[in-house]
């Protein structure tokens, strides 16, 4: 028995000791690279302040929040607002509205910029290259405030540029605006014009760190410009595209609230009214904040487990998933 103590004794010292010796080389690991810690230090800030603290305002979603009250003060409700939201007809609406767009982004938008990143690839000029990514990074930096107006200024129906156009060679003019069965085209348009350039740069880098040996090797095999983009370029940069295309399955409920909320109007409500922009309505038009808190964490709860659904299929694939 003593020698069961002692021998347990032991190696609680040495555990420890090893705690010890680990928690030193962590202290003199960040004195080594403190300017690096330093330097990320505002970006935790930014996310613990704005992403992780804002979180304890959930707990209103099991609430009937009353702002005069506060959150110790609301009285709960448990899951009454999910509830509501799951048997509301405007649910299903919602739903299919949402998950509509959400493919278009996914099976339109997301392939463009891989497609666009390998042609400027092949672009040896470099001044023309460099004139093609600098026009098509612009509207980047355009809010949707600014792209919606000037879509406008094209497609109104009254004095829009092309319907006048449309005018002036005797066809009829087409409510591409107000049109149910156009805004979704408007929609996806839209989002390509803004965020096509801008999507190509981690591309473009992921192809530059392509090792050119391997071009090389595939150019003495007798291997064409397509041939060398299929079978070099493509794979190399595979890891990047499953990483960005599982985060976007991410945003599968979460496409963005101002750009939808500019398109929307009451003749094409049916087909643009998503949870974005109902969460507006609901919570900040309507005051119903617990109800739009609760859809919120809906929202939030499907991203996470569509991206861990995403990471698991891609590990399975062999790939690395983003963790």
């Amino acid at each position: 028995m003593e020698s069961a103590k002692n021998t347990e004794s032991f190696q609680l010292s040495l555990s420890k000791e090893e705690k010890i010796r680990k928690r030193k080389k962590t202290i003199a690991r960040i004195k080594t690279n403190k300017l690096l810690y330093l330097m990320i230090l505002p970006g935790i800030l930014y996310f613990v302040i704005f992403k992780y603290l804002p979180m304890g305002g959930l707990v209103i979603a099991f609430q009937d929040y009353q702002p005069y009250l506060g959150i110790l003060g609301s009285p709960w409700v448990g899951f009454k607002h999910f509830i509501r939201l799951f048997t509301e007809p405007t649910f299903f609406v919602l739903l299919r509205n949402t998950l509509v767009l959400f493919g278009l982004n996914i099976f339109v938008f997301f392939p463009m910029p891989i497609i666009l990143s390998l042609l400027l690839n092949e672009v040896t000029n470099k001044h023309l290259k460099n004139g093609i990514q600098t026009i098509i990074y612009v509207p980047h930096f355009m809010s949707w405030v600014i792209i919606v107006s000037i879509t406008y200024v094209f497609l109104n129906v009254d004095g829009g540029v092309l319907n006048e156009l449309f005018a002036n060679m005797g066809m009829g003019k087409i409510s591409f605006l107000t049109s149910p069965d156009w805004t979704r085209i408007v929609y996806i348009c839209q989002v390509i014009w803004k965020e096509l350039g801008w999507s190509t740069i981690i591309y473009l880098s992921a192809i530059t760190a392509v090792d050119t040996q391997l071009y090389e090797e595939a150019e003495m095999d007798g291997a064409s410009r397509l041939r060398k983009t299929w079978h070099v370029t493509l794979p190399a940069i595979r890891p990047v595209i499953i990483t960005l295309l599982i985060l976007k399955i991410g945003h599968t409920l979460d496409l963005g609230f101002e750009h939808m909320y500019l398109l929307l109007n009451a003749l094409n409500r049916s087909v643009a009214e998503i949870f974005d922009t109902y969460i507006y309505t609901a919570g900040l038009k309507n005051g119903q904040l617990s109800f739009s808190t609760a859809m919120g964490l809906f929202k939030g709860v499907v991203g996470l487990f569509m991206v861990v659904i995403a990471n698991k299929i891609a590990k399975k694939l062999g790939e690395d998933g983003v963790y």
